[in-house]
Order: C-alpha cells, then structure tokens, then sequence
C-alpha cells in the first residue's frame, strides 16, 4: 500500500486517529497514537520520535531519542476502538543516521527476508503458525514475600462437573484431554471463536478455520500461510484480535504455554517454505517427496534446535509444556504426518503446498524473532549440506527407553536454552541479520526471567518440602 493509499484510506474511512504499532524484544505489541490530521506524507517519510528507554530490553536514558518508521504496507482499521483509528505497523530506525536499529525485533525480520536473496538460495521464506490459547471465565494470581499462587476457572472446565451454579450445571464439558474435537454443546466456545475469526477476516487478515483444541478450555484458529515479516504482522494482530474479543464476551486468554498442570500445553506449530523464481524449492523426489534443500533445511532446525528454543520457546513455563506424555516435540527427530517428532512433513499431494513443521515452537515467542531464527538455522542447513540423518516413522511417544536414549532432545529449561544461544549462535550473525549486541541484550532480559523464577519459591515445595 503507498503512501497516497494510507492517506486516501484515513479520508475514505473518516479516521480520527492513526494508531502506530511496534513489537518490544519480549515480544508484546506497543502504541502510539496521533491525531489524523497530523499524518501526511511528511509523517510517513519522516517518522514519529518516541522514547526507547522506556522499552525494557532497549536503549539506556543517555540514548533514549528513537524513531518510527511507518510500514505503510501493513495499515488497517482498528476493529475495537470506539474512534475509527487507522493502524500501522513500524520499524524502529536510529534517528540521527536512519539506521535500522539492531534490537528492533521486526528490523531483523526484514533483514532475515533480504539476507535469504541474497545467498541466491531462494526469494521468498512462508510461514504459517498454528497458535493455540487458553480461554479462562476467572483468573487470579499472586507474587509476594508471603504467598505465591495462581488459580484459574471456567465454566465449561472439565474440573467444574459437580459445581452448583445459580442457573444449573448442564454437564456437557470436554474431559481431560477430550477437546478435540466434539460439537456444541460440549464445545461451547463457537460463537466466540467465530467472531474472532470473522474481525480477523474484516480488517483483511487470511484465515480459514477454527476448531477447539485438545486440553479443557484450549482453542486454535488458523491462518493462511504468508511471508516471513507480514506473517510475524498478522501473528501480533492474531493476539491481539483474541485478547480483545475474548475481553468482551467477559472471558480472559492466555497464550502461556502450560497455565494448568496435568492436561496438553499449547504450541505454536510452524509451517514453513522457501521458493525461487516462483517455484518450491523444498518439493522433490527424496523422502516423503522432499528435495535435498527441504532436508538439509530439516537438518539446520535439528542441529541448532536449543539455540532456536531461546527464542521459540522464550519463557520458564514453555519447559513445562515441552516435557514427554503430553504430545510435546521434545526428541530432535523428524517424519512425514509423524506428529510425535519436533520436525514433521505434513502430507500434500501438491507440490507447491510442499513444507516443513517445526512442532516445538509455542506461542510466547517474539513472533519476529522466532521466525527469523529458524530461518536462518534452516539457511545454515542448506549452506553446508547438514542431512538431518534417517527419518522417525514410529510413534516416538511409545518407544522403549534403549532406543529413546539415542534420540536427543530440545532443551528442558530456559536456562538450558539461553546458555545454548551463548555458545551456539554465529548462524544467526550471518549477513548481520542479528547481532550481537542484541543477542546481548536479549539474553540479559531473558536472565532476568530466569532469576526470577528460580529464586521464588513454588507452592509445590511446601507440599514436598515444609515438613522435612
């Protein structure tokens, strides 16, 4: 969209304010808003001024002056604001030399994009996630000196089959691992999926369907796959869109990976393809129909999988979900329609549809940042030939334990996972797509979180721990 299309849109649409967006190195999406009448060419070309010391993870006071730069390409109507507000998504760029600033995690996107050009392995990277979520009614939680709990509740719980309500208790809930996938009214969430699909489809998103997931009150809708930044775009408006119609309906979600013990946590599968000149470079006439670049590919992602867990699965409570028993892609393994290995080819009879799943990412990741890292190890694979060995075909969930220790595994803590991008992370420097001044600076917010959750203690050590 041109500069000329964004301002004719503000007319057409009668806009009163232009919301300006950018994402934190964490991976929450930020605002700016402006009055209409202020945004003209001008504003486009030049940007807007905002403070970058207050963004954790970012510039110190000294160097706080940073800029704005609109993405025109990514306006829309914001569909929850009661003023018609115009949004666009923006790169953060140095204001003194116009720079791309290094830690701007959708800087790196775009830098991610270009570099794959210009190895002359392919013109466009396609990505498509499948995130998932919890819908809770009731969410409570506290972090103090003298307690530390969390309780959540939903009506439609699996939990919730015996409680009295004032209007009755229908019994029709999933079970425990029985959410996928029944109809109403054991699955009550479908007008509610529903107009979070359809505000999706109203402000121009590509989607195609909603089911409810496995665990007790978790949900997926799914997007059209698109290329690497507009996808990372559309993820932020994929968030966004649900935490705000959820909110009006009076209900809460989260993207945390594990909120619950004892049911399925909640992934972020990732579909991804690299195309040349029009064509699929990843369809061929080896295993499962895959060409030896799908497969070195494969082999990047196996071989730097606990650096990319840093930033595919970047909280203490991803670990929790990633443990075996609850359907999570913990061994480095891959197979074709095999979901129990971190990598799957999913079957296609078209050659063009031909992709490869990264299982293991979840949905706290920096949707940026995460796909410009499997990107980039996959790029590594193919620079240097790396086959990810024989495929998996057996159910791996079930092997016996002789054969299971030869498989390895993702990383099983936050911990684990940064100190592998400490030692493991010269793929993701090539053609300065990260640096390691953000890698830096991303490992120290991410330490913080670590601490954080290690020096508290957890109501599970009182129940094992406070009568010794």
């Amino acid at each position: 969209m041109s500069k000329d299309s964004v301002l004719k849109m503000i007319k057409d649409e009668d806009a009163a304010y232009v919301d300006i967006r950018f994402t934190d190195p964490r991976g929450k999406l930020q605002h700016v808003t402006v009055m209409a009448e202020l945004v003209d060419e001008d504003f486009l070309d030049e940007g807007f001024m905002f403070d970058g010391s207050s963004i954790a993870g970012w510039k110190g006071i000294e160097a706080s002056d940073m800029k704005l730069m609109p993405d025109t390409d990514s306006a829309y109507v914001d569909p929850f604001y009661a003023e018609k507000t115009i949004c666009i998504h923006c790169t953060v760029v140095e204001p003194d030399t116009g720079e791309p600033y290094n830690r701007d995690p959708r800087g790196t996107a775009l830098l991610a994009e270009a570099y794959l050009k210009s190895t002359g392995i392919g013109d466009a990277a396609y990505f498509g996630p499948e995130a998932e979520f919890f819908v809770f009614d009731d969410v409570r939680y506290a972090v103090t000196m003298n307690k530390v709990s969390f309780e959540v509740d939903a009506v439609d719980g699996a939990w919730n089959t015996d409680t009295e309500y004032e209007m009755g208790n229908m019994g029709h809930r999933p079970g425990v691992k029985g959410g996928y996938f029944p109809v109403n009214p054991i699955d009550p969430a479908q007008d509610l999926r529903s107009e979070m699909l359809s505000t999706m489809k109203r402000i121009g998103m590509k989607v195609d369907k909603h089911h409810h997931e496995v665990a007790s009150n978790q949900h997926e809708l799914g997007l059209i796959f698109d290329s690497l930044t507009k996808q990372a775009d559309e993820l932020q408006k994929y968030k966004y869109i649900i935490h705000n119609v959820a909110h009006a309906y009076g209900k809460s979600v989260t993207f945390m990976p594990k909120p619950m013990a004892g049911d399925n946590g909640t992934g972020m599968h990732v579909n991804m393809s690299i195309w040349k000149d029009g064509k699929p470079l990843f369809a061929g006439d080896k295993y499962a129909d895959l060409s030896d670049e799908a497969l070195y590919f494969i082999g990047g992602i196996l071989k730097h999988a606990k650096t990319l867990n840093a930033f595919t699965n970047p909280s203490t409570n991803s670990y929790k979900r990633l443990i075996p028993g609850f359907e999570a892609p913990v061994l480095r393994a891959y197979s074709a329609r095999n979901r129990s290995g971190c990598v799957r080819i999913p079957w296609t009879e078209s050659p063009k549809a031909k992709r490869v799943e990264a299982r293991f990412p979840d949905p706290s990741a920096n949707p940026y940042l995460a796909f410009s890292a499997l990107l980039m190890a996959g790029l590594d694979g193919i620079q240097n030939k790396i086959h990810p060995g024989d495929p998996s075909d057996k159910d791996l969930y079930d092997l016996p334990p002789e054969e299971l220790a030869d498989i390895p595994t993702v990383c099983a803590s936050l911990r684990e996972a940064l100190e592998s991008l400490e030692a493991d992370h010269d793929f993701l420097l090539k053609g300065d797509v990260f640096t390691k001044d953000q890698i830096e600076g991303y490992l120290a917010l991410k330490w913080e979180e670590v601490y954080a959750f290690e020096h508290t203690p957890h109501p599970v050590e009182y129940k094992m721990y406070y009568s010794c």
